[in-house]
């Protein structure tokens, strides 16, 4: 299965990045392979729209879950139309996450907020 997460920086040990559209970059992890790439999130200095930027990377990467400490509502349309669930982070690092969610210690994330429009 191919796990996408926000992240701080290029390491398996990095914290989970709090902010998903603005995100430095994703990890996908294989959970098969037990290997991972890291993607450059170039909607991360975008003026606007970079939630729904982000999502699109997500989509095209093939990820089949993200994990996400939260997610604004147009990122999350964009997910949720390319029918890949959602899960709320709980952990500080990637790994932690990675392993609570395969684990099946997430739940889905199902507070999605409006966004940070012109923020």
């Amino acid at each position: 299965m191919k796990i996408a997460i926000p992240v701080d920086r290029k390491s398996r040990d990095s914290d989970v990045c709090v902010s998903f559209g603005r995100a430095p970059y994703f990890l996908l992890y294989d959970s098969d392979s037990e290997q991972g790439q890291f993607l450059l999130n170039s909607a991360a200095e975008s003026a606007g729209g970079a939630g729904i930027k982000a999502a699109q990377i997500i989509v095209d990467s093939g990820a089949e879950v993200l994990l996400t400490p939260r997610c604004g509502k147009n990122a999350a349309d964009v997910i949720i139309a390319a029918e890949i669930p959602i899960y709320k982070t709980k952990h500080k690092t990637v790994t932690e996450n990675v392993d609570a969610f395969l684990a099946g210690e997430l739940d889905q994330l199902d507070e999605i907020h409006a966004g940070f429009h012109g923020a």
